[in-house]
């Protein structure tokens, strides 16, 4: 398991990305999602998943926001187009919070960007966003596989460990062979740093594991330390 931390220098010309509003049909319902769209030569699109309903997030939260930026917009030298959806329940998107079935909502998501783009997908998730990636993409299911092999990397941003004094633990890890990166704050006030290491210990070669010195668990005052974090693994990783 490795450190990384790099610049990144832009090397694609700087074109505004455009946005549009699309639908996901998930399994309990119409998704509301965002497309930011990426340069056509893209050899990726992305996902990014969103925090835990319950608590306010959206696929507008500040730390989502970030990260599809990283991946889209042209100064951090990727471009690849990048999809932000609501869980169900959350905004416009139908259904009804579950907190573990959410886990179909992710699988929808890549289905319709490998259905859009038919290219390698990179998942990246946030809090609880990250929960439900690690789950849709690492843990077995009928009909995962095909998907499975769609997802070329996972970036788990601020994975929770611990929240409510509940503990979390994720045995999918270890048998996980797509390369991840696990980046959450030293601070994370719900990954305290030793469960955080231990969760990252237990995973599956490819990892990497990044804590942003002195950031909490939405990157308060480090966001940038974030995007650069994540734009160097993924630049790195798949080169």
């Amino acid at each position: 398991m490795t450190s990384t931390s790099a610049s990144v220098q832009p090397h694609m010309p700087l074109r505004p990305p455009r946005l549009r509003s699309v639908n996901v049909t998930g399994p309990a319902g119409r998704l509301e999602a965002t497309l930011n769209e990426g340069s056509q030569e893209a050899p990726f699109s992305a996902l990014v998943c969103h925090p835990h309903p319950l608590g306010g997030g959206t696929m507008h939260n500040k730390v989502v926001y970030h990260a599809m930026k990283t991946l889209n917009a042209p100064e951090w030298g990727l471009c690849w187009p990048v999809l932000r959806f609501n869980f169900r329940g959350t905004g416009l998107s139908q259904g009804n919070h579950d907190g573990a079935a959410e886990r179909g909502d992710v699988l929808a998501a890549i289905d319709w960007l490998v259905n859009a783009y038919s290219r390698p997908v990179v998942v990246a998730g946030f809090s609880f966003g990250a929960a439900m990636a690690l789950n849709a993409c690492c843990s077995q299911g009928r009909g995962d596989s095909n998907r499975r092999t769609s997802v070329r990397a996972l970036a788990l941003i601020g994975l929770p460990t611990r929240a409510s004094a509940y503990d979390y633990s994720y045995p999918s890890l270890s048998s996980c062979t797509i390369p991840k990166l696990f980046l959450s704050g030293d601070r994370d006030q719900y990954a305290p740093a030793a469960q955080w290491r231990q969760a990252a210990s237990s995973a599956a070669e490819p990892k990497s594991a990044v804590a942003i010195p002195g950031a909490d668990h939405f990157f308060q005052g480090q966001l940038e330390q974030m995007q650069q974090a994540l734009a160097g693994w993924l630049k790195e990783q798949l080169p």
